[in-house]
């Protein structure tokens, strides 16, 4: 997979995809609160902007290592000083996406596809991408008694978390990079690709209804742990081996008046990822409390260290990727050309990065203006 080139800016969700992103959105609430005393840190002294909280949003899942930590051991809390950090976690990015047009939520963290299809849909109007989160932890797991090498994958059945979702598309280019040929509104082809929601997909493959699964961690290490076998790691696929899997957004509303408070979110989310890289074993432990607390139960061993091990917290948006992530979802027939241009606002991250001594990273053409 390589990255769009720049000129390629243009695309419009089709309208085979935009149920995918606002289906299922219920009338009341669009998460769960997170409950008391998951993160270490009190708010205390001066407030942001006079904001009593901020509203911040993300995933009980390790793709979204920043925000759990971030959020766990106070990293974002201390930067707010007084602002209150009151999140909500989500399971899907549809319903992520309409919390934040709704004003449920302010900043959140998010995978590429919810991303584009929300900036998208309100005619880039909606949000902003102001930092990078993570990229990697995507594996093609398989059944190693029916699946020996990758020619074995055709006329295989492999699972996709939902159609058109970031892991659907870049299966559905893998496939026609190889020469094969599946509609990507059925699934049916020379791979019968079967969208199964992530907490179905181990018991589809251990019942052999699916022969693997393209998935996100820790789901590609829960197959591991029930038999399977990694085939094909997607970061082997880009440049550098690197390609966002979550970004940090914000509302467009809530950046234009609070941009300090932003700011400080963002000083906390590369503190964050300073000490995941400098503490990997206190950071994965930390993540595991969170889910602990978050969804009741953490993760085993065996299913933990492996999934931590594929992921990598980064602060860059990986800019390109997402865009040729998109592409991808245009050659696959599941989008047509709209326009991403000013999806990103780097200015603040980039502002944090300085005061850091770090990099500064850049929006790959697709800034805002």
């Amino acid at each position: 997979m390589s990255a769009a080139p720049p000129s390629r800016r243009r695309f419009l969700s089709a309208a085979a995809a935009v149920p995918l992103l606002i289906g299922g959105l219920g009338a009341c609430g669009y998460g769960s609160e997170r409950q008391d005393g998951a993160g270490k840190v009190a708010a205390t002294g001066k407030k942001i902007d006079g904001l009593d909280s901020v509203k911040i949003g993300y995933f009980p899942n390790l793709t979204h290592a920043t925000a759990l930590v971030g959020d766990h051991e106070g990293f974002l809390q201390r930067e707010l000083g007084g602002t209150k950090v009151k999140a909500t976690t989500f399971n899907a990015g549809p319903s992520e996406i309409e919390a934040l047009n709704a004003g449920s939520i302010d900043i959140g963290w998010i995978g590429p596809s919810p991303a584009i299809n929300g900036y998208v849909k309100t005619h880039g109007t909606g949000l902003r991408i102001v930092s990078g989160s993570a990229s990697g932890g995507v594996k093609l797991v398989v059944n190693p008694k029916k699946i020996t090498s990758l020619d074995d994958v055709k006329g295989k059945k492999i699972a996709t978390p939902q159609k058109g979702n970031t892991q659907d598309v870049a299966f559905l280019n893998w496939i026609a990079q190889r020469g094969w040929k599946v509609d990507p509104q059925s699934g049916k082809g020379d791979v019968s690709v079967v969208r199964t929601d992530n907490k179905v997909t181990p018991d589809a493959f251990k019942s052999g209804s699916v022969d693997g699964a393209w998935v996100p961690e820790p789901t590609a290490s829960r197959l591991v742990a029930d038999g399977g076998k990694v085939l094909l790691d997607e970061s082997t696929l880009w440049p550098d081996r690197k390609f966002v899997i979550t970004n940090v957004i914000v509302s467009q509303k809530f950046l234009a008046r609070h941009p300090d408070v932003v700011e400080a979110v963002l000083r906390g989310s590369v503190k964050t990822n300073a000490w995941i890289r400098a503490n990997s074993a206190k950071a994965r432990a930390s993540a595991n409390a969170a889910l602990q607390t978050l969804a009741g139960k953490g993760l085993p061993p065996e299913i933990l260290d492996p999934a931590w091990r594929s992921i990598r917290v980064t602060d860059d948006p990986l800019a390109s990727t997402l865009d040729a992530e998109a592409q991808h979802a245009v050659k696959a027939g599941l989008l047509s050309e709209p326009d991403l241009s000013g999806i990103y606002d780097l200015r603040l991250l980039n502002k944090v990065l300085k005061a850091e001594g770090r990099p500064t990273v850049d929006a790959a053409g697709l800034g805002r203006k």
